[in-house]
């Protein structure tokens, strides 16, 4: 099951399937992870592709166009509600590290 393999997700993994919850292809979601994360974040091909393929081999994307090397996708229900329990474990986080360092 894909939660089990993506218990917690990479910052680029999750970067990744915050650019596709609008469809787009690997060089715009490059694009989109550096504008997301104000440019904090970088996703090279080499990571992006394996990721890709490991998502989509998942069930947490699936792809909705090709054209010759050119392949789109878009994040599915299953990619959304790991993304959303990544995102309220990450605010948790934070949380728990604000009571404590009196943030």
């Amino acid at each position: 099951m894909a939660r089990e393999q993506f218990q917690t997700l990479t910052e680029p993994m999750y970067y990744i399937l915050l650019a596709l919850t609008e469809e787009c292809c690997g060089v715009d979601i490059m694009e989109q992870v550096r504008i997301i994360s104000n440019e904090r974040v970088k996703v090279g091909p080499g990571t992006l592709y394996a990721m890709l393929s490991k998502f989509e081999e998942n069930g947490v994307i699936q792809k909705t166009a090709e054209d010759g090397r050119r392949k789109s996708y878009i994040i599915t229900e299953r990619g959304r509600q790991m993304l959303r329990e990544e995102h309220n474990r990450l605010k948790t986080m934070v949380r728990d590290g604000e009571d404590r360092l009196n943030c």
